[in-house]
């Protein structure tokens, strides 16, 4: 019942004709994993090398075990673990210790995740909510695998980052099946209920949740929906700007990958409906336990944590606001393994070709990137201005005051100047028609001109007043435009 067949490697392994269960692979997965962590511990710490990003180990598995393997009751299979080494070190980065690791991995059995997207991809969450193992096709694990030195780089300069924290790439072969796994962080943590879930990318082509995905118990809704649905997530200026400095950041990262077609997962939980469900989580564990692995430790800047609630904690999500609802936002940027090869070019244009070239989310990285950053900054995310709004707004009040109570008191000396200027002008015309000629006729024209004077003094001065209450009126105006611009420049700057 069982054949040979030679992998890539050239080595003959034997195979099981037979397609392994979902349950068997599963726990390939896991046995494969803690086999690759246990052989690394042998190996001393040192630095990570250039040519440690490109090392692939290859080990076979028996059922009945080797001297070097332990046996098992899954079928025969070979496990490829990429860049041991490296991983190693973005672990150790994370704080993630090689017991823990283990004892999340491969303790108990892994929870099976519905997958929402296009991809034909499986999830895996282990059973203490720290870590996603997400299978993944073999040119996202060659692009990964290229990507490590400038990941690498990344993290070293910027640990505080919404994007996937990898922390392990292997492939399992067995029984004729090949399976390459990622391990990330888990972005959205089961022990708090997601009343709402997101997937965005500032696109608009097709970003609407499907018939199907709607009527499931936990939806995750895409762009169209969100816009329809909400009319977005206020923050305080602070943790705003933390956060667009964040995205701002990884996405110019992405860029200069040629990284296109991500997405931001976005869980929403409303602190106000008082469902706080745990999910099969142990009670005792507050939180996740892996550095930075929580939405509140990602974003740059230093974040005042939210305020906790009875009998339970906020599990690191980000406070924010909708209307006159208190909310826990958890988010991270996901799906990073596409990049704008030769394929995604051709589907862009395709796609152009019958409908409008911008709004599809395949796109040229640097468009995506600015686009992406447009959507979050202006329409996802949104900055508080309580107290300048209600300054304007006293300061708008009080000039109209100010202003009817001038006009009013200046009203009463108007009319009696118009009367003064009425009849010395009836007396200087009388004065002239019936005088002589040679005479100097002086006492009029000087009263005249004074008067004159003294009516264009107080009416340059009630102009001057006017002007000054207008341009206090008009104030609040330049006052928004510059906030306009501030949050723009928090966005793209």
């Amino acid at each position: 019942m069982s054949t040979t067949t030679v992998d890539s490697a050239g080595s003959g392994t034997k195979l099981y004709k037979h397609k392994p269960t979902a349950a068997a692979l599963k726990g390939a997965i896991q046995l494969g994993i803690g086999y690759a962590v246990g052989n690394l511990s042998s190996k001393p710490d040192r630095d990570v090398l250039m040519q440690d990003f490109s090392v692939v180990e290859s080990a076979f598995l028996p059922s009945e075990g080797s001297n070097m393997t332990p046996a098992h009751h899954y079928p025969d299979f070979r496990l490829k673990t990429y860049a041991p080494l490296a991983f190693r070190y973005f672990r150790e980065l994370f704080g993630i210790k090689p017991d823990d690791y283990l004892y999340s991995i491969c303790n108990e059995p892994l929870i099976e995740l519905s997958n929402p997207g296009a991809s034909s991809s499986w999830f895996y969450l282990t059973s203490d909510d720290e870590f996603i193992i997400k299978t993944v096709q073999h040119k996202e694990a060659e692009f990964l695998q290229k990507l490590l030195p400038g990941y690498y780089m990344n993290l070293n300069q910027n640990p505080r980052t919404l994007l996937p924290k990898f922390y392990g790439l292997y492939c399992i072969q067995c029984g004729g099946v090949t399976v390459r796994v990622v391990v990330m962080n888990n972005v959205l943590p089961r022990a708090i209920k997601m009343h709402y879930k997101y997937d965005l990318k500032g696109s608009s082509y097709k970003r609407r949740a499907s018939r199907k995905e709607r009527v499931k118990s936990s939806p995750t809704f895409k762009d169209l929906d969100f816009q329809e649905m909400s009319e977005g997530l206020h923050f305080d200026a602070d943790t705003y700007s933390a956060l667009m400095k964040t995205l701002q950041r990884d996405c110019r990262v992405l860029e200069s990958f040629k990284i296109m077609d991500y997405s931001l997962l976005l869980g929403v939980h409303v602190l106000d409906r008082k469902l706080l469900s745990r999910g099969s989580r142990c009670d005792s564990r507050k939180g996740q336990k892996v550095l930075y692995s929580t939405a509140l430790e990602s974003i740059q800047g230093n974040v005042k944590a939210p305020e906790p609630v009875a009998d339970d904690d906020t599990f690191g999500g980000i406070p924010a606001k909708h209307k006159d609802e208190n909310l826990l936002i958890f988010l991270g940027i996901i799906d990073i393994l596409q990049s704008y090869r030769f394929i995604k070019k051709v589907e862009h244009s395709w796609k152009a070709l019958v409908h409008d070239g911008d709004t599809v989310s395949v796109h040229r990285p640097s468009f995506y990137a600015d686009r992406f950053l447009k959507f979050m900054g202006s329409t996802v995310f949104k900055k508080i201005h309580p107290l300048r709004g209600a300054s304007s707004k006293r300061k708008r009040t009080s000039m109209n005051a100010a202003k009817s109570a001038s006009q009013e008191f200046l009203s009463p000396h108007r009319e009696e100047k118009k009367e003064e200027k009425k009849a010395q002008s009836l007396d200087n015309l009388d004065g002239n028609f019936y005088s002589s000629s040679k005479q100097p006729d002086i006492l009029p024209r000087v009263s005249f001109k004074a008067t004159e004077k003294d009516e264009e003094d107080l009416d340059n001065g009630e102009e001057r007043r006017a002007s000054s209450s207008t341009i206090a009126l008009e104030d609040p105006l330049p006052s928004l435009s510059r906030s306009q611009s501030d949050s723009e420049l928090d966005v793209y700057l």
